[in-house]
């Protein structure tokens, strides 16, 4: 009998735990009796994953806010290093959280287990150092966007380029109409959707910026509606919470339903990370916007290479989509990003045009594509 394959998946957040099935999924399909353990969310334990840890446990952001948490996240890593390294595991894949998982990867790497991360860190952009522990701690970057391929390639660590799932997964035209349809809008809607994070700090420092911007968008903006999809239980809680605030707010919030939400919208005001990403394959016109803790944007911002923070910008190397971060995210100028969208349909009609190209661009394998590269990393420890 052949033996069975162990695999060590570690993802860190919501995004990652969408990324985390749809490779356990395509893994399956060359392994079928292999075993998944680490941490992982709800999606990847429908694909018969087990977690070790509850995924809450470590999303956590920035560079002072971590510190808090730094004991447990400690221990959290013991754990699975020892988990992993004693169980004899034959690959341990590290799912974004970089923080995290690259001085696990190490760690395991010098104990010679196949060592590999899913979804570059922002190396390129800030922290250009850290290429050299990247180095050290995985035998494969798996990359989704072709310009962080090319960033490692310069500095000789082994990569392979997927594309993004997301582009597999969304069609390259998304049925608004249909959307709509499901969640009982009628055509003629103009719909808002707010997104304001995942977490519960993003919540926290958007939630009620992102109601005051609605708030006064509804008073210019005729018959306008608002989509609000909530990420989990809990950020549904803490969003019911804010909206007791709002009782003139024409507002339908949603347990999940993030692609449906958008697929509706005329316009996305979202806070940066995957779901820029997301709006952007929906083929969506949106305003990006992002606060964080003081002491960590002071030192985000001195350490930056890029111009822009947002994917869609990053993508295209030219603002394509309003960034209003940190100082320059306030009502107003969110009123006026958003109102210009709702008011300009031909540079939304460009805009759209350019989402579509960036959309194929992207298309290249995906999990799949993912999926061959951890199978030949396998192949070779065996």
């Amino acid at each position: 009998m052949p033996r069975q394959i162990k695999i060590g998946v570690v993802a860190g957040e919501a995004s990652g735990d969408q990324l985390g099935a749809g490779l356990i999924k395509a893994l399956r399909s060359r392994y079928p009796d292999a075993l998944f353990e680490g941490i992982g969310g709800s999606k990847m334990l429908e694909r018969g994953f087990h977690t070790l840890f509850p995924i809450d446990r470590l999303s956590v952001m920035g560079l002072v806010e971590p510190l808090k948490r730094l004991p447990e996240l400690i221990r959290i890593r013991r754990t699975l290093y020892q988990h992993f390294l004693n169980n004899h595991f034959d690959l341990v894949v590290g799912i974004d959280s970089p923080d995290f998982n690259l001085g696990l990867e190490l760690r395991l790497r010098k104990q010679g287990v196949k060592t590999a991360h899913y979804v570059s860190p922002s190396v390129w952009a800030w922290r250009q150092g850290r290429i050299k522990k990247i180095a050290r701690a995985v035998d494969l970057m798996i990359t989704l966007f072709p310009f962080e391929a090319d960033f490692y390639r310069q500095h000789g660590v082994p990569v392979t380029y997927v594309g993004h799932p997301l582009a597999e997964e969304i069609p390259l035209q998304p049925d608004c109409q249909k959307a709509r349809e499901q969640l009982g809008i009628g055509p003629d809607a103009r719909i808002l959707t707010l997104m304001p994070g995942s977490r519960a700090s993003e919540v926290d420092a958007l939630g009620r910026l992102f109601l005051d911007t609605a708030n006064r968008c509804q008073e210019s903006v005729a018959g306008l509606q608002l989509l609000i999809p909530a990420a989990n239980d809990e950020r549904k809680k803490q969003l019911e919470l804010l909206l007791d605030g709002y009782p003139d707010l024409n507002c339908l919030l949603l347990s999940g339903q993030s692609h449906l939400a958008m697929s509706a919208s005329d316009v996305v005001l979202l806070s940066s990370g995957t779901s820029a990403l997301e709006a952007m394959l929906l083929k969506k016109p949106m305003v990006v916007s992002y606060r964080v803790g003081k002491w960590t944007y002071a030192l985000i911002s001195r350490m930056l290479k890029v111009d822009w923070v947002s994917l869609p910008n990053l993508l295209a190397e030219e603002a394509l989509v309003p960034e209003l971060l940190q100082d320059q995210a306030t009502v107003d100028n969110l009123v006026e990003a958003v109102k210009k969208l709702f008011l300009s349909p031909e540079h939304v009609s460009r805009l759209t045009q350019r989402f579509g190209e960036l959309h194929q661009s992207l298309r290249h394998g995906g999990s799949d594509a993912a999926a061959a590269a951890l199978c030949a990393l396998i192949m070779e420890a065996e």
